[in-house]
């Protein structure tokens, strides 16, 4: 099977659906690859690139789109790109099929196969093909970013001789994977964060981050099986609105996340909002392609409002990084699929079924609902039981089982006491007892040390095993003719693999602080 590379016809669009890395990805699964003339260009791949990872160029969009039987693109086909392609080819990349009626039917009569890869169901499966949480990932980070360069100030707070700087104080709305990440990367750059989400379960995420999760009085929570956020009433959308005119007031970055696949935005910051916020404030509107979720948002614009508030509907896509990611996810969903040599459409499949809005001259869309397994939170009842009560049995046999184990172990350890002082000479006797209290006072050490510091103990295990290792090596003979020497070479042995994985357990958490 061949798969083709067009060029994104929009002048704003720089992303293209293969690397030359993932090219390379797509050979090895049995693809043939064309790229069409300068496709990667915007995204800083060149044709020299591509072709050295195995594809062909192709200067012609016509003949590349005459002999490929699937098409990767990023944004989704004008209907003349659509007249141009094969009927009965596959066509995947971002298609909003709410929104492109029009499309959808001009694809229905080419007869072409569309998998809309912003629908893509969010279940476990579909993790390393979800390309709205990898683009997302990367619009956080950048928000903060250029709101940052839009900004009249540090967003950290410092004291210095001329005086003490305030940090600024960012507003993330809407805690998924966009929100999460500004809120990473804000909180980085020493700016105090707020953020606010309709689901409660965010709340642990968002202050786990750093940031301070804000909500409102009203008890209701807006997650759902999806992983969305269902519609609020109108009584929590208007305490909503009302703690978002508190926040205006104080807020010096606001960045709006907030985003349902296939609908428009909804609209959370409204023209009072923008108007209550103080003279060089910013506004990040990541939702700005489907409507935005501020009221004053301009799709593809940067502008100041007549109070001194910069709106930015628009936001660098980092082309290559992307690209890169973008790439990455079709693969998935290509090797998903069956790679080239058992590919098959399979209307079972729930990513299939959710994602294909066109399939044999048919519209698949809207898909059915997506049948979601919830764990149930209904628990069984119990009869009703003295609690106080329980606890007391419990202690009280508890405290027995201690008693007994502990007279055990003093009869025992009195027992070989005995025998030991009865036939070991003198010098062992001192050496026995220096033994003995440094196993209780190593283990009394040892237990009350809390559990985050033993890391650094490998490295006293660490000294203590050389010593082992130098004390048997003293031990030992050229022969093992004896216990002496016999238990000599089990401890080297012990205490080598004791170093060899403390040394790779050391080297493996020294990595994790390296960048």
């Amino acid at each position: 099977m061949k798969i083709g590379i067009p060029a994104e016809i929009t002048q704003e669009e720089k992303r293209v659906a293969a690397t030359p890395n993932t090219v390379e990805r797509l050979r090895k699964q049995g693809f043939e690859v064309c790229v069409e003339h300068n496709a990667g260009n915007k995204a800083g791949f060149t044709n020299e690139a591509y072709i050295a990872a195995g594809a062909q160029v192709l200067s012609s969009v016509i003949e590349l789109y005459g002999q490929s039987d699937i098409i990767l693109k990023v944004k989704e086909p004008d209907l003349a790109e659509v007249a141009q392609m094969q009927p009965g080819s596959v066509l995947i990349c971002y298609l909003r099929p709410a929104q492109n009626d029009v499309l959808l039917e001009s694809l229905k009569n080419q007869r072409i196969s569309a998998f809309a890869v912003d629908i893509i169901p969010r279940i476990t499966r579909a993790q390393k093909m979800d390309v709205l949480s990898s683009m997302a990932n990367i619009a956080g980070y950048r928000a903060v970013v250029e709101s940052a360069f839009h900004f009249g100030r540090f967003l950290n707070g410092q004291i210095t001789a001329a005086g003490k700087v305030e940090p600024a104080k960012v507003l993330v709305i809407g805690a998924g994977v966009a929100g999460l990440a500004a809120i990473g990367a804000a909180n980085s750059l020493g700016a105090i964060v707020r953020a606010f989400d309709t689901r409660k379960e965010v709340a642990e995420q968002i202050t786990s981050m750093g940031a301070q999760f804000l909500t409102v009085s009203i008890n209701e929570d807006g997650a759902t099986a999806t992983g969305y956020s269902k519609e609020m009433s109108e009584e929590f959308i208007k305490a909503e609105m009302q703690l978002f005119l508190e926040q205006a007031k104080e807020v010096d970055i606001v960045i709006t996340t907030a985003q349902i696949p296939g609908r428009q935005a909804p609209q959370l910051w409204l023209d009072y909002h923008v108007a209550a916020m103080k003279p060089g404030s910013v506004i990040v509107d990541l939702a700005a392609e489907t409507g935005g979720n501020c009221q004053l948002t301009r799709n593809g614009e940067v502008y100041t409002t007549d109070n001194g508030v910069t709106i930015l509907g628009k936001v660098s896509q980092l082309p290559k990084q992307a690209s890169q990611l973008y790439g990455t996810n079709l693969c998935n969903l290509l090797d998903d699929l069956g790679k080239a040599d058992q590919f098959k459409i399979d209307l079972q499949d729930p990513i299939v079924s959710q994602a294909l809005v066109t399939h044999q001259g048919n519209i698949n869309w809207p898909p059915a609902p997506l049948a979601v397994t919830q764990t149930s939170t209904h628990k069984k009842e119990t009869p009703q039981v003295d609690k106080p009560k329980i606890e007391e049995n419990k202690e009280a046999l508890k405290a027995k089982k201690k008693l007994r184990s502990t007279l055990v172990s003093l009869i025992v350890v009195a027992a070989l006491l005995l025998i030991v002082g009865q036939t070991a000479p003198k010098e062992f006797i001192q050496h026995f007892t220096v033994f003995v209290l440094s196993v209780f006072v190593g283990w009394q050490v040892i237990h009350n040390v809390s559990h985050a510091l033993h890391t650094p103990l490998m490295a006293v295990t660490n000294a203590i095993s050389g010593i082992i290792v130098i004390g048997g090596l003293l031990q030992t003979k050229n022969e093992i003719d004896d216990l002496l020497t016999l238990l000599s070479f089990a401890a080297i042995l012990v205490a080598t693999i004791n170093i060899v994985g403390g040394f790779v357990v050391t080297h493996r958490m020294l990595k994790m602080f390296k960048k």
